[in-house]
Order: structure tokens, then C-alpha cells, then sequence
């Protein structure tokens, strides 16, 4: 969203191929991180002026989105807007360390950042399950921690060229000292136990750290991160430093002895392991400063000893950033922007990274960054998991504090981007498409059902998919209908919103007499009750239509149950929605069973749950 922007009546239409004539603005204000732009289009045409490159790559984004394609050519609307960022530091992490992410997807990962204006690719580039980076001077590194991919040096230089082109700074993300279990599966001498035979295939918090009482262990870290920091010329580096909660330290009588030796003791005189963690932190700094690199690390690492060049990214709460500003730090809003927890667009446009800092600290805050860890999401359907929700948290890190949070619009524009995205080649919608023509390969006839049931499912929110009976791990093929499902259903959203709309339209629409006919509805409210009777008959044949699939297709086996019970609750609204086409209030009796109908609905099964229980309830629930 614009920062200031008029629209005026009256299109442009090119004659061609769009043509925008690019002005740049040399002032003495005027930095190479400049973002600012202004786009004006009128009748002599479209004309983008900044102050510098990235300015002109910011304002293009913007051109490429007001343009549209008609019968007669591409045309703009008369517009001059007059743009720049809220915040500096608007990222997004990508992480190919659970499962690896080819260079194809990072680039694709790139491109789309670059449409909605994010300036910072957070690269996650080792945790327990992997290291990502080939090591020329620790190969086991790559050759043992990196078995199931890794990118080569020269792959690193070219991501790096790539996302610089786009105006996008790369920020690599090597996760020490807990998170550690590839490196120490390749270099067990730096463990603080002998415990860790491979690198570790389960998910979770594994709480495998690394010894941070060796010199040995510095000095390998050092020349890693030197190998590694040349890598990559951006000024921040990110060690992570997150869920090490300490217990393979303290359960080593060595470790032990050297945090007694160091008093690194709490109140209550036990061993701290966050004092040890802080000692590991100021060595890890002394590296990284040598190297001319800031340091960033997640909330764990905070401490009122932590020196105040450090960056922290909070991802525990509001209250993470809070703490860092006012001990000094500057710091990132992750928290509220984990793509990976299923949440809507709308639940991350509502996060701000400003919530509950003073004014007077807000200037430490620099940004934040929409999080995509890939436990879920393999190479194959990450970027469905990321699109188009990203834009959302885009558009909340560049437009105004000022800014109407108008939800509904929020969702047309989403739309539009959806599209773009698609078109620049993002497989945010093919991969979802093609892994559910998989799944109807058994009995193709199926597909469309399929596919109109699919689009009512979302996978299970948080990380309630690790505690359902099914037993993930990194061999886990990714292709069971919950792969395919949309984080947010936007079908069953659209339904929802209709059924509020209808819902507000008829606690005001004028009876018929006598009193007992049906309601006079307005032509809007006619043709919603319309459209959601023929939607709830279409979700009806589909469900009519799977059974033959679920028998043949034994992947597919598990979702029956859910699918019945979709088959259920389309009966149901039907007979609501009939009742309100009649003006007839629900009796109490039916409203006691429907819900207990619905309450079975919405048990997940697979891991996935149906969308529409919640717009199901308060079209149940109502009295009109």
C-alpha cells in the first residue's frame, strides 16, 4: 500500500508493450539504501523518479501492479503516488536445513519478495537436520551433514548476485550452539557427548549443543565462520542461539566443574546454563566483529550483559522485542509471522512491530520478518506454503502506522499478487494443483470432487501436526491430501464471508405480511442466498462423488471420514438455508443437533480440518 497516493479518473492506455519513462534524482540526502519513489501516471503517460536503484526497483514493483492487461492493450490508471518503507528490515526466512530447497526455489522465493517489497531473505542454512553450505575446509560438514543437499560455494555467490539484483540483502543463519546435530554428526569432537550417532531425522526440539567450554570448538567456529562469512557480504550474520535448554550441559560433569569454576550460578547457587550460553555468545561476537560482521540472534540469547550492537529477533512475543529495545539492542518482530503455523493473512497483517514498544525506544525497532520453517514443507509444496500470506506481512513492514486495517481489501489485493505471482512463474498454486492429480491418478473422474474438497481443508494450526498419531520424520514423503490442502482456505473464507453478509442483510430486511411469510430480501442478499444453496449443493455431489476414490486410492483412505462429515454438514446448511429463504427461525431442538453435528465435523483427521465449521456455526447459530 502506497504511503501517499491519489487516484485520479481517466486510464492510460500503451500503445504497445507498457512504457514507463524511469527519472533518477541525485540529492546530496540521497543513500544507496534509498527505497523511496514516486510513480505518476496521467495522460502524457507513466514516469517513476527516485534517488536511487533500489528506489527505482521498489516503484517498478508498483508499476507492474497497477498496469492490467484489456482487449485493447495494457492500461493504468491516472495515479501519483509518492512511496517509501516503514521499516528498513522487512525479511522473510527461508529454510532449507529440514528439508533442502533447491537453488530453482530459493530463486523463485526471491522473485516474489522482490514483487511485494521484501528487502531481506533470511537463510536458515543448518539446524539438527541439516548443514546446507558445501565447507572447503570441513567438507564432513557438507558430505555428512549435508547428505540430503547442499549448496555448493558457487551456488551461495550466485543466490547472493541474484537476490542483490532484486534489491534484496541475503542474511545467513548458522544456528549455534544448540540446534547442532548435523555439524556434530560430522564433527562429533565438538559434542558434549558421545550420544549422536547421525545427523537426527526426527522433528522437534532435540536439544543437541554443541561444547562452548573447548577452545578447540572456538577455534574450528572460527575459521567456519570466516569460510563462511566470505560467503556472504552483507554486515549481519545470525547465530541463531535459540531451544537450548542445557541439559546435555549440565549432565556433563566437565561442563559442570567449568560454569562452577566461572560462577556461573543462579541465586540458588545450581549451575546457569543461560550465564554459559551468554559466555558462548560474547565469543561468538569477538569472532564475528573481527570479521566486521553484527551480530543477530533469536530472543534466547538476551541478557543484560549482552553487549548492545546485537541484533535480536524475537520470536516468543511482543514482550521479546520490548525487552531488547530497552536493554538497548536493536531488534525484529518475528512473532505473529510464522507462515508455518497455518494462521490466516488477515492474523498476520494484525501483528505490528511496534505493539507495546514507547516511542521513545521505537526508532531500535528495525523491521521484522514472515518466518517459513519447512518441518511441513518440502521443495515441492514450499512456496504454497508461503504465498500469497507473505504479502501480507509485506505490506504490514512497508506501509504507513496509519494504515486502515481494511481486511476485505486486504484479500482483493492479495488476489491480484496471487496472480503476478503466478504469472513471474511462483509455483504457489501448480504444486498444490498437480500433487492432487496425483492423488486422483487411481480414478481420475474423481479430480474435480477432489479438488472442490481439498479447497474446504487446512492443515491443522501451531504444531498440533507433530501430536496426532502420525510419526513425521525428514523421510517423510509430503503427499497426503494435507500437502495439497491451502494453509488458508480462501473458498471457505469466501463462504464466511458471504454467510456474514447475508446474515447482516437479513436482521434488517422487511417481512412479508403476514409475519409468518418469508422476508423481503434486497437483490444482493437474494443472490448470496442463492449462491451459498448452490455452493453447499456443490459440496453435496462431491462428497457423493469421492467413495470410489477412497477405495481405490489408499492414500487417500484416511480422509473418508472427513469427507462424510462435510457430506453431513452440507445437508445441514442446506436445511438452514432454506429455512432462512423462508424467513423461518431454526427450532431449538434442531440448533441442539446441528451443533453436536458440527462439533464432530471439526475434529481433524489427517491432520487437516474442514474451514467452514466456523462461518457453519454462525449460520446455525442465528436467529434471523
Amino acid at each position: 500500500m502506497p504511503a501517499q497516493a491519489s487516484w485520479q479518473a481517466g486510464h492510460y492506455t500503451f500503445k504497445a508493450a507498457p512504457l514507463l519513462a524511469l527519472h533518477r534524482e541525485i540529492t546530496g540526502a540521497a543513500t544507496s539504501t534509498d527505497e523511496s519513489y514516486r510513480l505518476r501516471i496521467n495522460a502524457t503517460g507513466a514516469l517513476l523518479t527516485a534517488a536511487s536503484p533500489l528506489g527505482i526497483q521498489r516503484g517498478l514493483a508498483t508499476f507492474r501492479q497497477v498496469i492490467e492487461a484489456t482487449p485493447h492493450g495494457w492500461r493504468a490508471q491516472f495515479c501519483d503516488i509518492q512511496d517509501q518503507p516503514r521499516f528498513r528490515w522487512r525479511g522473510l526466512l527461508v529454510d532449507p536445513a529440514r528439508h533442502f530447497l533447491p537453488v530453482a526455489v530459493v530463486k523463485r522465493t526471491i522473485d516474489g519478495m522482490a514483487a511485494v517489497k521484501l528487502n531481506v531473505l533470511h537463510w536458515h542454512l543448518c539446524d539438527d537436520q541439516g548443514w546446507r553450505v558445501e565447507s572447503k575446509l570441513f567438507p564432513r560438514l557438507h558430505t555428512v551433514g549435508g547428505a540430503t543437499g547442499y549448496y555448493t560455494q558457487a551456488e551461495v555467490r550466485e543466490v547472493v548476485r541474484y537476490a542483490a539484483q532484486r534489491g534484496i540483502r541475503v542474511v545467513p543463519e548458522f544456528d549455534l550452539p544448540g540446534h547442532a546435530g548435523a555439524l556434530l554428526a560430522a564433527y562429533p569432537r565438538l559434542a558434549c557427548n558421545d550420544s549422536l550417532r547421525a545427523v537426527p531425522t526426527r522433528w522437534g526440539v532435540l536439544n543437541i549443543a554443541l561444547d562452548p567450554t573447548r577452545e578447540s570448538t572456538y577455534t574450528m567456529l572460527d575459521s567456519v565462520l570466516t569460510e563462511m562469512s566470505g560467503l556472504f557480504p552483507d554486515p549481519y550474520f545470525h547465530i541463531g542461539g535459540d531451544e537450548n535448554d542445557g541439559r546435555q550441559w549440565r549432565h556433563n560433569p566437565r561442563i559442570v566443574a567449568f560454569m562452577q569454576d566461572k560462577c556461573f550460578l543462579n541465586a540458588k547457587g545450581y549451575v546457569d546454563k543461560h550465564q554459559l550460553q551468554n559466555y558462548f555468545n560474547r565469543r561468538m561476537l569477538s569472532l564475528l566483529q573481527k570479521l566486521g560482521k553484527t551480530m543477530v540472534g533469536w530472543d534466547e540469547i538476551l541478557g543484560p550483559d549482552l553487549p548492545a550492537p546485537v541484533v535480536i529477533e524475537s520470536w516468543r512475543g511482543p514482550k521479546g522485542v520490548a525487552d531488547a529495545v530497552r536493554l538497548g539492542h536493536p531488534a525484529l518482530r518475528a512473532h505473529g509471522y510464522y507462515l508455518d503455523l497455518n494462521f490466516s493473512a488477515a492474523a498476520h497483517y494484525a501483528a505490528d512491530p511496534l505493539q507495546g514498544i514507547p516511542d521513545s525506544l521505537q526508532a531500535r525497532v528495525l523491521g521484522g520478518e514472515a518466518e517459513m520453517w519447512s518441518e511441513f514443507a518440502d521443495s515441492v509444496i514450499y512456496e504454497s506454503r508461503v504465498w500469497p500470506r507473505a504479502a501480507a506481512v509485506a505490506e504490514r513492514l512497508w506501509s504507513p502506522a496509519g494504515l486502515t486495517q481494511d481486511v476485505p481489501d486486504l484479500y482483493r489485493r492479495l488476489a491480484f499478487v496471487s496472480e503476478e505471482l503466478d504469472a513471474m512463474g511462483v509455483r504457489h498454486r501448480r504444486a498444490p494443483a498437480a500433487l492432487l492429480r496425483q492423488l486422483a491418478a487411481p480414478y481420475p473422474a474423481a479430480l474435480p470432487a477432489l479438488q472442490t474438497f481439498a479447497a474446504l481443508l487446512e492443515p491443522v494450526k501451531e504444531y498440533k501436526r507433530h501430536f496426532q498419531g502420525f510419526k513425521y520424520s525428514t523421510e517423510t514423503p509430503l503427499t497426503r491430501l494435507v500437502d495439497a490442502a491451502p494453509a488458508e482456505a480462501e473458498v471457505a473464507r469466501r463462504f464466511g464471508a458471504t454467510v456474514d453478509s447475508l446474515l447482516a442483510s437479513l436482521s434488517i430486511a422487511v417481512p412479508r405480511f403476514p409475519a409468518t411469510g418469508p422476508p423481503t430480501l434486497s437483490p444482493v442478499a437474494s443472490r448470496q442466498l442463492a449462491a451459498l444453496r448452490q455452493q453447499v449443493a456443490d459440496w453435496q455431489h462431491a462428497t457423493e462423488a469421492l467413495p470410489p476414490l477412497f477405495v481405490l486410492s489408499p492414500s487417500l483412505a484416511e480422509y473418508a471420514p472427513l469427507a462424510a462429515q462435510l457430506g453431513l454438514v452440507a445437508a445441514l446448511l442446506d436445511q438452514r438455508l432454506a429455512q432462512l429463504a423462508q424467513g423461518q427461525p431454526p427450532l431449538p431442538a434442531w440448533q441442539t443437533t446441528a451443533k453436536a453435528q458440527l462439533d464432530a465435523a471439526q475434529k481433524p483427521v489427517g491432520q487437516a480440518e474442514l474451514a467452514i465449521i466456523g462461518a457453519a456455526r454462525r449460520l446455525v447459530g442465528s436467529q434471523s
